[in-house]
């Protein structure tokens, strides 16, 4: 099959529009226009300087590249083989459109844990994840800041999910939307869910206070929505006051 540019740019240009739109709108929001508004909920009372701005944007460029050459290679050349599907909601029925979610949710959470844990491995650690963890005070532009072999650890997820089990391309879609604004909530440096924070349901939440302390400490807190596997294995740190 021969390599369709195009499509390939679509792509690039669907993962771009998404990432700008949401960390370039959580960035405006909260530290361009508002700052001072919401200094009650900033985590940690200084905020990150500009190059590290730019450096997260940089890497976020390459990670969207090769985010779109793991769409391309999974949509269009490996197309015929996924399980994603183009027809209406119908097809498999309402409930089986909002079970796929859950799906997608657990296995998303639990392969980026274990993804995640494999990154902290000294090696790895000091010439690949360590790119990532430059941000030790993270901002909305850090969700893709990574090296370019975590990039690809990262999108390993899309053809985990396209060739599991049949899922709508309008649940994908918004699974992907979902994913992304989780993302970029948990790197937003602000705790905008600090009512649920600390209660029975937010101590088993990947907060966005639970994922700062992992940028800031660099241990712990390795899951990405849910603290399930961290609380299991140990590896949960508590909430600071």
């Amino acid at each position: 099959m021969n390599f369709d540019y195009w499509k390939w740019l679509h792509n690039l240009q669907s993962t771009g529009t998404k990432y700008f739109m949401l960390a370039g709108g959580a960035f405006l929001f909260f530290y361009i226009l508002f700052p001072k508004a919401f200094s009650r909920i900033r985590i940690q009372k200084l905020f990150p300087k500009r190059k590290d701005h730019y450096r997260d944007v940089m890497f976020s460029f390459m990670s969207m590249m090769i985010f779109a050459t793991v769409a391309y290679i999974v949509f269009t050349t490996l197309r015929p083989y996924n399980h994603i599907q183009y027809g209406t909601i119908e097809q498999y029925g309402v409930v089986w459109f909002w079970l796929s979610f859950v799906w997608m949710f657990f296995l998303h959470d639990a392969y980026f844990y274990w993804m995640h844990r494999l990154m902290h491995l000294p090696f790895l650690f000091k010439h690949v994840h360590l790119i990532h963890h430059k941000s030790t005070n993270p901002s909305p532009w850090t969700a893709y800041a990574f090296h370019p072999l975590e990039a690809v650890l990262e999108a390993g997820i899309v053809p985990l999910i396209a060739f599991s089990i049949p899922i709508n391309r309008v649940a994908f879609t918004s699974f992907m939307i979902f994913q992304l604004s989780y993302n970029v909530y948990g790197h937003l440096g602000y705790e905008i869910l600090r009512p649920i924070a600390n209660t029975k349901i937010g101590r088993w939440l990947n907060t966005s206070t639970a994922h700062n302390m992992h940028h800031k400490y660099f241990k712990g807190n390795y899951g990405l929505y849910t603290r399930i596997w961290d609380r299991a294995l140990k590896t949960n740190r508590e909430m600071e006051a």
